[in-house]
């Protein structure tokens, strides 16, 4: 049985220093909160803690010149999160590399998929 080609992902993590990295968990958790207005249901809809969630973000702050996160408490009003241009920013530069790469490396994973040997009933 072939494989799948939809089955087939591709990843990118960039390595920027020794605890600066940028891959697709922080940009999911980046566009989860854009979407949510949450870090807290962000980090739900990944099955991550909230704990989690908040380093992620305290990380991804700390590692760009501008912060890629803004927060605001609870209370009465509630509290939430919203994406920085920074942000936007960043998420649009990960997203576009990874699309370059996806589209420059297609042959060699078609190439790479065709060697793969095949499972039998899919199992």
């Amino acid at each position: 049985m072939p494989h799948d080609p939809e089955e087939t992902r591709f990843r990118i993590r960039l390595v920027f220093g020794p605890d600066e990295m940028m891959g697709p968990g922080k940009a999911e958790l980046l566009e989860r909160i854009a979407q949510t207005g949450s870090i807290a249901a962000a980090g739900r809809e990944m099955g991550m803690s909230y704990k989690r969630a908040w380093q992620l973000v305290e990380t991804m702050n700390a590692m760009f010149r501008a912060p890629l996160v803004h927060s605001t408490r609870g209370g009465p009003r509630g509290g939430g999160a919203v994406i920085t241009e920074t942000g936007h920013a960043v998420l649009a530069e990960y997203r576009g590399l990874e699309a370059e790469a996806r589209n420059a490396g297609a042959g060699h994973l078609d190439r790479l998929r065709a060697l793969l040997r095949d499972i039998p009933d899919g199992k």
